[in-house]
């Protein structure tokens, strides 16, 4: 079969050929380590649980009661990772430092 495109001569021989699929070999995804399964579901509980923008007092007292779970959910982190993941949480969960300053300086103009 023979088609015409502009001025050039396309012929196939097999058409069945042309529609045929390749199947590529999937990825294989490396499973989680405890500790980054433990970093996601504590970023899961910040951004669900409403941490972000709460006052720091109750932001403290929400990581003490979460790291406590946390240990017992991840029996095989260590005390530096448990640390490392707190943290990551109380930086994950404060305050931009753009609106840190912009508020200073509206407490500093209002003074």
């Amino acid at each position: 079969m023979a088609t015409t495109f502009g001025s050039r001569l396309f012929v196939s021989y097999y058409p069945e050929e042309m529609t045929k699929t390749k199947h590529r070999p999937r990825r294989e995804t490396p499973a989680k380590t405890p500790y980054e399964e433990a970093r996601d579901e504590l970023f899961q509980h910040i951004m669900n649980c409403g941490v972000i923008g709460a006052h720091p007092d109750d932001q403290v007292e929400w990581f003490d009661e979460t790291m406590k779970y946390m240990t017992t959910r991840y029996t095989e982190l260590t005390a530096d990772q448990l640390r490392d993941l707190r943290a990551l949480g109380m930086r994950f969960s404060a305050p931009m430092k753009s609106a840190i300053t912009e508020s200073e300086t509206a407490e500093t103009a209002s003074a």
